[in-house]
Protein backbone atom coordinates (compact mmCIF):
# COMPACT_ATOMS: atom_id res chain seq x y z
CA UNK A 1 0.00 0.00 0.00
CA UNK A 2 1.25 3.48 -0.80
CA UNK A 3 0.27 4.84 2.59
CA UNK A 4 2.44 2.29 4.35
CA UNK A 5 5.30 2.42 1.88
CA UNK A 6 5.50 6.18 2.37
CA UNK A 7 5.43 5.69 6.16
CA UNK A 8 2.53 8.10 6.55
CA UNK A 9 -0.54 7.96 8.77
CA UNK A 10 -3.71 8.08 6.63
CA UNK A 11 -6.38 10.73 7.20
CA UNK A 12 -10.05 9.74 7.57
CA UNK A 13 -10.64 10.85 4.00
CA UNK A 14 -7.75 8.73 2.70
CA UNK A 15 -9.03 5.75 4.67
CA UNK A 16 -12.45 6.09 3.06
CA UNK A 17 -11.00 6.34 -0.44
CA UNK A 18 -8.71 3.33 0.05
CA UNK A 19 -11.57 1.28 1.51
CA UNK A 20 -13.87 2.24 -1.38
CA UNK A 21 -11.22 1.13 -3.89
CA UNK A 22 -10.85 -2.23 -2.12
CA UNK A 23 -14.63 -2.78 -2.02
CA UNK A 24 -14.88 -1.96 -5.74
CA UNK A 25 -12.02 -4.34 -6.50
CA UNK A 26 -13.46 -7.27 -4.51
CA UNK A 27 -17.25 -6.75 -4.50
CA UNK A 28 -18.03 -10.36 -3.69
CA UNK A 29 -15.96 -10.36 -0.52
CA UNK A 30 -15.71 -6.75 0.65
CA UNK A 31 -18.32 -4.15 1.47
CA UNK A 32 -18.01 -0.52 2.59
CA UNK A 33 -20.95 1.09 4.33
CA UNK A 34 -21.68 4.05 6.57
CA UNK A 35 -22.30 3.15 10.22
CA UNK A 36 -23.08 6.68 11.38
CA UNK A 37 -22.32 10.36 11.12
CA UNK A 38 -20.02 12.43 13.32
CA UNK A 39 -21.03 15.59 15.16
CA UNK A 40 -19.60 17.63 12.29
CA UNK A 41 -21.43 15.56 9.67
CA UNK A 42 -18.58 13.29 8.53
CA UNK A 43 -19.32 9.66 7.59
CA UNK A 44 -18.20 6.91 9.95
CA UNK A 45 -17.17 4.05 7.67
CA UNK A 46 -17.20 0.31 8.26
CA UNK A 47 -15.26 -1.99 5.94
CA UNK A 48 -16.36 -5.63 6.06
CA UNK A 49 -14.58 -8.72 4.75
CA UNK A 50 -16.93 -11.69 4.45
CA UNK A 51 -16.53 -15.01 6.18
CA UNK A 52 -15.63 -18.01 4.07
CA UNK A 53 -17.80 -21.11 4.17
CA UNK A 54 -16.66 -23.98 6.37
CA UNK A 55 -18.07 -27.42 6.91
CA UNK A 56 -19.86 -26.24 10.05
CA UNK A 57 -20.69 -22.64 9.20
CA UNK A 58 -22.04 -20.66 6.33
CA UNK A 59 -21.08 -17.10 5.64
CA UNK A 60 -23.83 -14.51 5.89
CA UNK A 61 -24.29 -11.45 3.72
CA UNK A 62 -21.20 -9.28 3.56
CA UNK A 63 -21.30 -6.61 6.26
CA UNK A 64 -23.95 -8.27 8.43
CA UNK A 65 -24.08 -10.79 11.22
CA UNK A 66 -26.54 -13.00 9.30
CA UNK A 67 -26.03 -16.71 8.98
CA UNK A 68 -23.91 -18.76 11.36
CA UNK A 69 -20.69 -16.79 10.90
CA UNK A 70 -18.88 -15.30 13.85
CA UNK A 71 -17.85 -11.66 13.78
CA UNK A 72 -14.71 -9.79 14.75
CA UNK A 73 -14.92 -6.01 15.11
CA UNK A 74 -11.73 -3.95 14.82
CA UNK A 75 -12.05 -0.33 15.98
CA UNK A 76 -9.53 2.28 14.78
CA UNK A 77 -9.16 5.94 15.59
CA UNK A 78 -10.97 6.02 18.93
CA UNK A 79 -8.32 8.49 20.14
CA UNK A 80 -7.64 11.29 17.68
CA UNK A 81 -3.93 11.48 18.51
CA UNK A 82 -3.33 7.77 17.81
CA UNK A 83 -3.54 7.55 14.01
CA UNK A 84 -1.92 4.19 13.33
CA UNK A 85 -5.13 2.18 13.77
CA UNK A 86 -6.65 3.13 10.41
CA UNK A 87 -3.54 1.98 8.57
CA UNK A 88 -3.61 -1.29 10.54
CA UNK A 89 -7.28 -1.84 9.71
CA UNK A 90 -6.63 -1.47 5.98
CA UNK A 91 -3.57 -3.68 6.17
CA UNK A 92 -5.52 -6.39 7.98
CA UNK A 93 -8.30 -6.28 5.39
CA UNK A 94 -5.75 -6.83 2.60
CA UNK A 95 -4.05 -9.59 4.58
CA UNK A 96 -7.34 -11.42 5.13
CA UNK A 97 -7.98 -11.37 1.39
CA UNK A 98 -4.53 -12.79 0.68
CA UNK A 99 -4.75 -15.39 3.45
CA UNK A 100 -8.41 -16.18 4.17
CA UNK A 101 -7.78 -18.78 6.90
CA UNK A 102 -8.95 -16.48 9.76
CA UNK A 103 -12.16 -15.84 7.78
CA UNK A 104 -13.28 -19.47 8.05
CA UNK A 105 -16.74 -19.06 9.53
CA UNK A 106 -15.90 -15.53 10.68
CA UNK A 107 -16.63 -12.13 9.15
CA UNK A 108 -14.21 -9.30 9.88
CA UNK A 109 -15.44 -5.73 10.27
CA UNK A 110 -13.27 -2.61 10.50
CA UNK A 111 -14.51 0.69 11.91
CA UNK A 112 -11.96 2.77 10.03
CA UNK A 113 -12.04 5.91 12.18
CA UNK A 114 -14.29 6.15 15.23
CA UNK A 115 -13.70 9.90 15.63
CA UNK A 116 -13.13 11.54 12.22
CA UNK A 117 -13.71 15.07 13.61
CA UNK A 118 -10.99 14.60 16.21
CA UNK A 119 -8.65 13.02 13.67
CA UNK A 120 -9.01 16.09 11.45
CA UNK A 121 -7.85 18.28 14.33
CA UNK A 122 -4.78 16.14 15.05
CA UNK A 123 -2.67 16.69 11.94
CA UNK A 124 0.63 14.80 12.06
CA UNK A 125 0.75 12.45 9.06
CA UNK A 126 4.51 12.05 9.15
CA UNK A 127 6.00 13.29 12.45
CA UNK A 128 9.79 13.41 12.45
CA UNK A 129 10.14 14.25 16.16
CA UNK A 130 8.09 14.48 19.33
CA UNK A 131 7.97 18.23 18.84
CA UNK A 132 6.62 17.84 15.32
CA UNK A 133 4.01 15.40 16.65
CA UNK A 134 2.84 17.96 19.23
CA UNK A 135 2.75 20.94 16.84
CA UNK A 136 -0.76 19.99 15.73
CA UNK A 137 -1.72 17.84 18.68
CA UNK A 138 -5.32 17.18 19.69
CA UNK A 139 -6.95 14.72 22.06
CA UNK A 140 -10.58 15.34 23.02
CA UNK A 141 -11.75 15.50 26.63
CA UNK A 142 -13.06 12.20 27.96
CA UNK A 143 -16.78 12.91 27.43
CA UNK A 144 -16.10 13.53 23.73
CA UNK A 145 -14.15 10.31 23.16
CA UNK A 146 -16.28 7.56 21.53
CA UNK A 147 -15.13 4.71 23.76
CA UNK A 148 -14.98 6.58 27.07
CA UNK A 149 -18.13 8.71 26.81
CA UNK A 150 -20.44 6.05 28.35
CA UNK A 151 -18.33 6.05 31.50
CA UNK A 152 -18.71 9.82 31.91
CA UNK A 153 -22.08 10.82 30.45
CA UNK A 154 -25.71 9.76 30.89
CA UNK A 155 -27.18 7.72 28.04
CA UNK A 156 -29.21 10.62 26.66
CA UNK A 157 -26.08 12.75 26.17
CA UNK A 158 -23.84 10.26 24.37
CA UNK A 159 -22.17 11.61 21.20
CA UNK A 160 -23.17 10.16 17.81
CA UNK A 161 -19.78 8.50 17.41
CA UNK A 162 -20.45 6.43 20.55
CA UNK A 163 -23.97 5.57 19.41
CA UNK A 164 -22.62 4.40 16.03
CA UNK A 165 -20.06 2.16 17.75
CA UNK A 166 -22.48 0.61 20.24
CA UNK A 167 -25.08 0.05 17.49
CA UNK A 168 -22.43 -1.77 15.46
CA UNK A 169 -21.58 -3.99 18.43
CA UNK A 170 -25.28 -4.71 18.92
CA UNK A 171 -25.63 -5.64 15.25
CA UNK A 172 -22.50 -7.76 14.88
CA UNK A 173 -22.33 -9.34 18.36
CA UNK A 174 -18.58 -9.86 17.96
CA UNK A 175 -16.82 -12.73 19.67
CA UNK A 176 -13.80 -10.43 19.66
CA UNK A 177 -13.62 -6.65 19.59
CA UNK A 178 -10.16 -5.19 19.10
CA UNK A 179 -9.50 -1.52 19.75
CA UNK A 180 -6.32 -0.23 18.10
CA UNK A 181 -4.45 2.32 20.18
CA UNK A 182 -1.01 3.88 20.32
CA UNK A 183 1.29 5.74 22.65
CA UNK A 184 3.62 8.55 21.68
CA UNK A 185 6.68 7.17 23.50
CA UNK A 186 7.12 3.90 25.37
CA UNK A 187 6.39 0.28 24.56
CA UNK A 188 3.68 -2.10 23.46
CA UNK A 189 1.07 -3.76 25.64
CA UNK A 190 -2.39 -5.34 25.48
CA UNK A 191 -5.37 -4.84 27.78
CA UNK A 192 -8.07 -7.52 27.88
CA UNK A 193 -11.57 -7.49 29.29
CA UNK A 194 -11.19 -11.27 29.70
CA UNK A 195 -8.03 -13.32 29.57
CA UNK A 196 -7.12 -14.89 26.23
CA UNK A 197 -4.92 -17.86 27.20
CA UNK A 198 -1.70 -18.16 25.24
CA UNK A 199 -1.67 -14.62 23.78
CA UNK A 200 1.48 -13.56 25.65
CA UNK A 201 3.80 -15.84 23.63
CA UNK A 202 3.01 -14.66 20.06
CA UNK A 203 2.69 -11.08 21.31
CA UNK A 204 6.18 -11.16 22.85
CA UNK A 205 7.61 -12.93 19.80
CA UNK A 206 6.29 -10.24 17.45
CA UNK A 207 7.58 -7.43 19.64
CA UNK A 208 11.05 -9.02 19.83
CA UNK A 209 11.26 -9.61 16.07
CA UNK A 210 10.24 -6.02 15.35
CA UNK A 211 12.44 -4.48 18.08
CA UNK A 212 9.52 -2.98 19.99
CA UNK A 213 9.93 -3.01 23.78
CA UNK A 214 7.16 -4.60 25.83
CA UNK A 215 5.74 -2.24 28.43
CA UNK A 216 5.78 -4.36 31.56
CA UNK A 217 4.42 -1.76 33.98
CA UNK A 218 1.94 0.24 31.92
CA UNK A 219 0.46 3.09 33.95
CA UNK A 220 -2.88 2.50 32.18
CA UNK A 221 -3.05 -0.92 33.85
CA UNK A 222 -1.69 -0.27 37.33
CA UNK A 223 -2.46 -3.17 39.66
CA UNK A 224 -4.21 -5.29 37.03
CA UNK A 225 -3.61 -9.05 36.75
CA UNK A 226 -0.92 -9.86 34.19
CA UNK A 227 -0.79 -13.40 32.75
CA UNK A 228 2.37 -12.53 30.81
CA UNK A 229 4.71 -9.61 30.03
CA UNK A 230 2.76 -6.73 28.53
CA UNK A 231 -0.62 -8.51 28.84
CA UNK A 232 -3.06 -7.02 31.37
CA UNK A 233 -6.55 -8.22 32.26
CA UNK A 234 -8.96 -5.53 33.45
CA UNK A 235 -10.16 -6.46 36.96
CA UNK A 236 -13.72 -7.72 37.15
CA UNK A 237 -16.36 -5.76 39.10
CA UNK A 238 -15.85 -6.19 42.84
CA UNK A 239 -12.16 -7.00 42.46
CA UNK A 240 -9.77 -5.61 45.05
CA UNK A 241 -7.12 -4.98 42.38
CA UNK A 242 -5.86 -1.43 42.33
CA UNK A 243 -7.20 0.74 39.53
CA UNK A 244 -5.23 2.81 37.08
CA UNK A 245 -5.02 6.58 37.47
CA UNK A 246 -8.06 7.55 35.40
CA UNK A 247 -11.31 9.42 36.03
CA UNK A 248 -13.25 6.97 33.88
CA UNK A 249 -14.69 3.62 34.92
CA UNK A 250 -13.23 1.27 32.34
CA UNK A 251 -16.08 -1.19 32.82
CA UNK A 252 -18.60 1.40 31.59
CA UNK A 253 -16.71 1.99 28.33
CA UNK A 254 -17.66 0.51 24.97
CA UNK A 255 -15.01 -2.13 25.57
CA UNK A 256 -17.49 -3.92 27.84
CA UNK A 257 -20.46 -3.51 25.51
CA UNK A 258 -19.34 -6.68 23.72
CA UNK A 259 -19.81 -8.62 26.96
CA UNK A 260 -23.56 -8.41 26.40
CA UNK A 261 -23.00 -10.98 23.67
CA UNK A 262 -20.34 -13.01 25.49
CA UNK A 263 -17.61 -11.23 23.53
CA UNK A 264 -14.11 -10.24 24.62
CA UNK A 265 -12.31 -6.97 23.93
CA UNK A 266 -8.57 -6.56 23.39
CA UNK A 267 -6.92 -3.13 23.37
CA UNK A 268 -3.65 -3.25 21.43
CA UNK A 269 -1.17 -0.45 22.13
CA UNK A 270 1.91 0.22 19.99
CA UNK A 271 4.46 3.06 20.39
CA UNK A 272 5.35 5.68 17.81
CA UNK A 273 8.72 6.11 19.50
CA UNK A 274 10.17 3.26 21.54
CA UNK A 275 11.98 3.41 24.87
CA UNK A 276 13.75 0.50 26.52
CA UNK A 277 13.14 2.06 29.96
CA UNK A 278 9.57 0.70 30.01
CA UNK A 279 10.85 -2.87 29.59
CA UNK A 280 13.07 -2.93 32.70
CA UNK A 281 11.83 -5.54 35.22
CA UNK A 282 14.39 -4.61 37.90
CA UNK A 283 12.92 -3.47 41.23
CA UNK A 284 12.95 0.28 41.76
CA UNK A 285 14.85 1.27 44.94
CA UNK A 286 12.27 3.82 46.17
CA UNK A 287 8.94 3.81 44.32
CA UNK A 288 7.13 6.08 46.77
CA UNK A 289 9.93 8.61 46.76
CA UNK A 290 9.99 8.57 42.96
CA UNK A 291 6.21 9.05 42.80
CA UNK A 292 6.39 12.02 45.17
CA UNK A 293 9.04 13.60 42.97
CA UNK A 294 7.03 12.96 39.81
CA UNK A 295 3.89 14.36 41.45
CA UNK A 296 5.74 17.53 42.45
CA UNK A 297 7.09 17.98 38.93
CA UNK A 298 3.69 17.42 37.34
CA UNK A 299 2.09 19.93 39.72
CA UNK A 300 4.74 22.53 38.87
CA UNK A 301 4.46 21.89 35.12
CA UNK A 302 0.66 22.09 35.26
CA UNK A 303 0.93 25.42 37.10
CA UNK A 304 2.98 26.84 34.22
CA UNK A 305 0.36 25.74 31.70
CA UNK A 306 -2.42 26.93 33.97
CA UNK A 307 -0.89 30.40 34.17
CA UNK A 308 -0.78 30.63 30.37
CA UNK A 309 -4.35 29.36 30.21
CA UNK A 310 -5.45 32.09 32.62
CA UNK A 311 -3.83 34.73 30.45
CA UNK A 312 -5.76 33.35 27.49
CA UNK A 313 -8.94 33.34 29.58
CA UNK A 314 -8.42 36.98 30.55
CA UNK A 315 -8.09 37.91 26.92
CA UNK A 316 -11.25 35.95 26.11
CA UNK A 317 -13.13 37.97 28.73
CA UNK A 318 -11.80 41.23 27.32
CA UNK A 319 -12.84 40.26 23.81
CA UNK A 320 -16.28 39.19 24.98
CA UNK A 321 -16.85 42.54 26.69
CA UNK A 322 -15.64 44.31 23.54
CA UNK A 323 -18.05 42.34 21.35
CA UNK A 324 -20.91 43.04 23.72
CA UNK A 325 -20.11 46.76 23.63
CA UNK A 326 -19.07 47.32 20.02
CA UNK A 327 -20.34 44.27 18.13
CA UNK A 328 -18.16 41.94 15.98
CA UNK A 329 -14.91 43.47 14.77
CA UNK A 330 -14.77 43.86 10.96
CA UNK A 331 -12.32 41.39 9.49
CA UNK A 332 -11.94 39.64 12.83
CA UNK A 333 -10.77 36.03 12.43
CA UNK A 334 -11.07 33.55 15.27
CA UNK A 335 -9.85 29.97 15.03
CA UNK A 336 -13.00 27.79 14.77
CA UNK A 337 -11.15 24.99 16.57
CA UNK A 338 -10.22 27.17 19.55
CA UNK A 339 -13.22 26.27 21.72
CA UNK A 340 -12.68 22.54 21.11
CA UNK A 341 -8.98 22.77 21.90
CA UNK A 342 -9.59 24.78 25.06
CA UNK A 343 -12.14 22.26 26.34
CA UNK A 344 -9.46 19.60 25.96
CA UNK A 345 -6.88 21.79 27.73
CA UNK A 346 -9.20 22.43 30.66
CA UNK A 347 -10.15 18.74 30.92
CA UNK A 348 -6.50 17.67 31.00
CA UNK A 349 -5.50 20.25 33.60
CA UNK A 350 -8.45 19.28 35.78
CA UNK A 351 -7.24 15.66 35.88
CA UNK A 352 -3.85 16.47 37.33
CA UNK A 353 -4.68 17.22 41.01
CA UNK A 354 -6.48 13.89 41.37
CA UNK A 355 -3.63 12.03 39.70
CA UNK A 356 -0.93 13.60 41.88
CA UNK A 357 -3.03 12.85 44.97
CA UNK A 358 -3.11 9.18 43.92
CA UNK A 359 0.64 9.13 43.42
CA UNK A 360 1.33 10.54 46.89
CA UNK A 361 -1.53 8.87 48.80
CA UNK A 362 -1.62 5.84 51.06
CA UNK A 363 -2.29 3.56 48.09
CA UNK A 364 1.00 4.35 46.37
CA UNK A 365 2.98 1.12 45.92
CA UNK A 366 5.85 0.39 48.29
CA UNK A 367 7.31 -2.01 45.74
CA UNK A 368 7.42 -1.50 41.97
CA UNK A 369 9.62 -2.18 38.98
CA UNK A 370 11.78 0.36 37.21
CA UNK A 371 9.51 -0.16 34.18
CA UNK A 372 6.44 0.90 36.17
CA UNK A 373 8.08 4.08 37.47
CA UNK A 374 9.29 4.89 33.94
CA UNK A 375 5.73 4.46 32.65
CA UNK A 376 4.39 6.82 35.34
CA UNK A 377 7.18 9.29 34.52
CA UNK A 378 6.15 9.26 30.85
CA UNK A 379 2.46 9.56 31.73
CA UNK A 380 3.06 12.67 33.81
CA UNK A 381 5.21 14.34 31.16
CA UNK A 382 2.53 13.49 28.60
CA UNK A 383 -0.29 15.22 30.50
CA UNK A 384 1.33 18.62 30.94
CA UNK A 385 2.87 18.52 27.46
CA UNK A 386 -0.44 17.75 25.77
CA UNK A 387 -2.23 20.55 27.59
CA UNK A 388 0.53 22.99 26.70
CA UNK A 389 0.64 21.90 23.05
CA UNK A 390 -3.11 22.31 22.54
CA UNK A 391 -3.11 25.67 24.31
CA UNK A 392 -0.20 26.80 22.15
CA UNK A 393 -2.22 26.12 19.01
CA UNK A 394 -4.91 28.52 20.22
CA UNK A 395 -2.51 31.22 21.37
CA UNK A 396 -0.44 31.09 18.20
CA UNK A 397 -3.53 31.29 15.97
CA UNK A 398 -4.70 34.47 17.67
CA UNK A 399 -1.26 36.06 17.98
CA UNK A 400 -1.37 36.03 21.76
CA UNK A 401 1.70 37.56 23.46
CA UNK A 402 2.05 34.46 25.66
CA UNK A 403 2.56 32.21 22.61
CA UNK A 404 6.37 32.57 22.25
CA UNK A 405 7.01 31.69 25.88
CA UNK A 406 4.71 28.69 25.74
CA UNK A 407 6.35 27.62 22.49
CA UNK A 408 9.73 27.54 24.22
CA UNK A 409 8.22 25.50 27.05
CA UNK A 410 6.68 22.91 24.68
CA UNK A 411 9.93 22.67 22.71
CA UNK A 412 11.98 22.12 25.87
CA UNK A 413 9.61 19.54 27.27
CA UNK A 414 9.61 17.55 24.02
CA UNK A 415 13.38 17.55 23.88
CA UNK A 416 13.68 16.52 27.54
CA UNK A 417 11.09 13.76 27.10
CA UNK A 418 12.88 12.30 24.07
CA UNK A 419 16.32 12.54 25.69
CA UNK A 420 15.26 11.07 29.04
CA UNK A 421 13.66 8.03 27.39
CA UNK A 422 16.10 7.54 24.49
CA UNK A 423 13.28 7.87 21.99
CA UNK A 424 13.66 5.65 18.91
CA UNK A 425 11.22 6.03 16.00
CA UNK A 426 9.23 2.93 15.04
CA UNK A 427 8.34 3.09 11.33
CA UNK A 428 4.62 3.20 10.59
CA UNK A 429 4.83 -0.07 8.66
CA UNK A 430 6.40 -1.73 11.72
CA UNK A 431 3.70 -0.36 14.04
CA UNK A 432 1.07 -1.71 11.64
CA UNK A 433 2.74 -5.11 11.35
CA UNK A 434 2.90 -5.59 15.12
CA UNK A 435 -0.72 -4.58 15.64
CA UNK A 436 -1.84 -6.83 12.78
CA UNK A 437 0.04 -9.84 14.15
CA UNK A 438 -1.39 -9.23 17.62
CA UNK A 439 -4.97 -8.97 16.34
CA UNK A 440 -4.67 -12.22 14.40
CA UNK A 441 -2.98 -13.95 17.34
CA UNK A 442 -5.72 -12.79 19.73
CA UNK A 443 -8.41 -14.23 17.47
CA UNK A 444 -6.51 -17.47 16.94
CA UNK A 445 -5.95 -18.00 20.64
CA UNK A 446 -9.57 -17.12 21.44
CA UNK A 447 -10.82 -19.72 18.93
CA UNK A 448 -8.41 -22.30 20.35
CA UNK A 449 -9.61 -21.61 23.90
CA UNK A 450 -13.25 -21.91 22.81
CA UNK A 451 -12.53 -25.24 21.14
CA UNK A 452 -10.78 -26.50 24.24
CA UNK A 453 -13.81 -25.67 26.37
CA UNK A 454 -16.32 -26.91 23.80
CA UNK A 455 -17.70 -23.45 23.00
CA UNK A 456 -16.59 -23.42 19.35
Amino acid sequence: MTLLRDMCYPTPQELGLAARALADERPGEVRLRQAGTSRAGQPIWVLSVAATVTATATAGTVGTADGDARSVLVVAGAHANEPVGGATALSLAHRLLRDPAPRAGCGWHFLLCADPDGADLHRTPRPYSLLDYHRHFFRPPGPEQPEWAPSLLPADRLPPETLALTALIDELRPVLQVSLHATDLGGTWVQLTRDIPGLAEPFAKSAAELRIPVENGASDAAGWPSPGPGIFVIPQPGSEAAGAFHPEDTRLSTWYHAHRYDGTTAIVEVPMWASDLVDDPAPHPDPRGALRMLAARLTADAALVGAARERAHSRERDRSRSRDRDGPHPGGCEDPAAATLLRAVDWTLALIPRITAEWTGAGAPAEATAAYIASIDAFGRRLSLRAAAMLLRVLRAEGHPAAPGLDRLVTGWCEEFAARFGARWIPVATQVEHQSRTVLAAYGKLVAADRATGRA
